[in-house]
């Protein structure tokens, strides 16, 4: 038999998206170190050679986006992904 579920407490209820307030924006290496790291699994090692850029230094890219993923979250403002220096992998000769 599953034992049951503890009440979790919390400290706040997150707030809801407001249209129209400060966006927060995401670059694109940003977008793709999150996309590399938590949704394909990927350590952050994995994720510097497919960025083909150093571990620290996807470690840092990591570590901004995660906390603007978050201030998104908690503060219920819309993301915006955009900009950043980048090339895409299709346009490799």
């Amino acid at each position: 038999m599953a034992r049951p579920v503890k009440v979790r407490r919390i400290s706040a209820l997150p707030e809801t998206y407001r249209e129209g307030g400060p966006a927060v924006h995401l670059s694109y290496d940003e977008f793709e170190c999150i996309r590399l790291i938590d949704y394909c699994g990927l350590s952050q090692a994995e994720c510097g050679e497919q960025m083909e850029v150093a571990r620290t230094t996807v470690a840092l890219i990591y570590e901004h986006a995660r906390k603007k993923i978050a201030e998104s979250i908690v503060l219920g403002r819309q993301l915006e992904i955009t900009g950043g220096k980048y090339r895409l992998a299709d346009q490799d000769e």
